[in-house]
């Protein structure tokens, strides 16, 4: 299983698409870690800057609602996963981004609007979260304050992540 947790990635707007994740120019790449350096690059964000120390340092991703919406490909989860990002943390999602999230053992948590916003006040450079997966909690901590959240996993999701990803939960049960 993955490690789940880190620093944070605020990422301040819906409506992010998989070509605004990994852009389309790069889907020839046959290995997943080219994708790397082109995570985000596409994305207009105020202040935000794709090769930053503070892009380059996160593991958990929180933004808006209907995230990863666009095409279908599994390259978006991919650019997400070879740059240590584990965890994105949002409203809802587009509904194949979010399984292919769970098929690389990779937690896709959703969580109500007010529960993004009251997230979206801890927004700083210094906020970490800490990921509990048996007690199904989130535990931010930041200057600003604390915060544990908890969530929900569909159980077959969590077998998923549990194992490592589609695959690996193939080898080990099918």
């Amino acid at each position: 299983m993955k490690s789940f947790g880190g620093k944070v990635l605020f990422l301040n707007r819906s409506d992010i698409n998989t070509d605004e994740i990994i852009p389309a120019k790069y889907l020839t790449e046959v290995k997943k870690e080219a994708l790397g350096p082109h995570m985000l690059e596409d994305l207009k964000l105020d202040g935000f800057d794709p090769q930053s120390d503070r892009t380059a340092a996160a593991s958990v991703i929180v933004t808006r609602q209907n995230f990863g919406c666009g095409s279908s490909r599994e390259h978006a989860p991919w650019a997400l996963e070879v740059n240590g990002i584990t965890v994105v943390i949002a409203e809802n999602y587009a509904r194949i981004f979010r399984q292919n999230m769970f098929n690389c053992g990779m937690l896709a948590i959703e969580l109500d609007a007010a529960a993004i916003d009251s997230l979206f006040s801890l927004a700083d450079a210094d906020v970490k979260c800490a990921v509990d997966i048996d007690k199904k909690e989130l535990t931010f901590t930041s200057p600003a304050g604390n915060q544990t959240i908890s969530f929900s996993v569909a159980p077959f999701d969590e077998a998923l992540v549990r194992a490592g990803g589609w695959v690996e939960y193939a080898d080990n049960n099918l």
